[in-house]
């Protein structure tokens, strides 16, 4: 059995991970010890024993909407945006800030993973309905490596997920090089899956059972607000082409 939850795991917050978590697990009677942090997260959805992961919704659009059972979607708490949505922000280099998002989309974009809809999926979808598009690439393999490349000078333009970038704006120092040019369009946050075999209702019910049991400062940690469930029809998207 394994459970996971590292799409917002930082050392910043890793024992408000740790102590939601234990809460979980106590209320649903079951679960691992610990948070597995050695397995890539990308393995630890398809294991066959997973009882608690949390997936984009790109990748489980391409590639895992038949193989895990979805349980949950968060709260963000982001600015006009809907629970369990999320969107993220176009970031530039600060003396390019006046000039918008448009000549930015000229240089190069730098984009985490190609299956990742905060950084790849979106800002592609939200450019094109623009009339812009992506002209050269770079990828990062994660978000603040994507900051860190546009700070740097070494990329032009990046997406990042709005959740990672108030995290990053706490504890990242290229941040200060940086200013938001614009947004994406919406799409559901990050996801909490389960096996395909499991049956979500316990477990969805732990989860609620849990965030109610933590300290208020713990769920800001992990920027938890609340749970709910989307309905399926909410990741019927279209996917991206590759970089």
């Amino acid at each position: 059995m394994i459970a996971a939850l590292p799409m917002y795991d930082r050392p910043e917050n890793r024992a408000a991970h740790d102590a939601f978590y234990a809460a979980f697990r106590e209320a649903l009677g079951r679960g691992p010890d610990a948070l597995d942090r050695d397995t890539a997260y990308d393995e630890t959805w398809a294991h066959p024993d997973l009882l608690l992961g949390q997936i984009c919704n790109l990748p489980y659009r391409a590639r895992f909407r038949d193989r895990v059972t979805r349980v949950a979607n968060v709260d963000f708490g982001l600015t006009d945006t809907p629970a369990g949505y999320y969107h993220s922000v176009f970031i530039v280099r600060e003396e390019r800030a006046a000039q918008g998002l448009a000549p930015a989309a000229l240089g190069t974009f730098a984009y985490n993973d190609a299956l990742s809809q905060s950084g790849w999926g979106a800002p592609l979808a939200t450019l094109a309905k623009q009339g812009l598009q992506v002209h050269s690439t770079m990828r990062t393999g994660a978000h603040v490596d994507s900051a860190r490349a546009v700070a740097s000078g070494k990329a032009d333009l990046a997406a990042i997920d709005a959740v990672t970038w108030k995290m990053l704006q706490a504890h990242e120092p290229a941040v200060a090089e940086l200013r938001v040019v614009g947004r994406t369009i919406l799409s559901p946050g990050m996801t909490f899956v389960t096996a395909k075999q499991n049956d979500p209702a316990p477990i969805r019910a732990a989860l609620h059972e849990a965030l109610s049991a933590i300290s208020a400062e713990d769920a800001a940690a992990i920027h938890m607000h609340g749970l709910l469930t989307l309905p399926d029809a909410a990741y019927d998207i279209p996917l991206p082409h590759a970089p």
